[in-house]
């Protein structure tokens, strides 16, 4: 059986119309009582759940930049803990349903997320900033220059 589908003179192909198998689908998720953050957790919010966020160093300091389409910075924390983990946090609501609506398919994902990352000895925690634009989240963290060690040349005698 192929997942490829045919195509005959006239007919019109939907990508989205085709059903992709989905591994998780029957896969026993852990009670909402271990998942105390997210209570509401389930399959139509867990892609949510997931959210990406890339993390490059440069030499100056540490990018965290994650895609949140449809966000506004107001529903969005950034956070750090004492024990220098960055938290990156927020909710995506439901859309409000009408009555009289009638959905076709809901593929956007909608929910609380919540990422947190081990920060390095040399980031300055003091100097983290966030910015918000076109829907992607950038965190820059500034690293501490590392100190060289001073070296004494020592003559040998002899």
């Amino acid at each position: 059986m192929s997942i490829i589908p045919s195509f005959r003179r006239g007919s019109i192909f939907d990508p989205f119309s085709l059903d992709v198998w989905d591994p998780f689908k029957d896969f026993p998720f852990p009670s909402s009582s271990s998942l105390s953050t997210f209570p509401e957790f389930s399959r139509e919010n867990s892609a949510f759940l997931n959210t990406r966020i890339d993390w490059k160093e440069t030499p100056e300091a540490h990018l965290f930049k994650a895609d949140l389409p449809g966000l506004k910075k107001e529903e969005v924390k950034v956070e750090v803990e004492d024990d220098r983990v960055l938290q990156i946090s927020g909710e995506r609501n439901v859309e409000k349903e009408d009555k009289n609506d009638k959905w076709h398919r809901v593929e956007r994902s909608s929910g609380k997320f919540l990422r947190r990352f081990q920060l390095p000895e040399n980031a300055k925690l003091n100097e983290i900033k966030a910015a918000m634009e076109n829907g992607v989240l950038s965190v820059t963290v500034p690293k501490a220059e590392v100190k060289k060690p001073d070296v004494k040349a020592i003559e040998i005698s002899g």
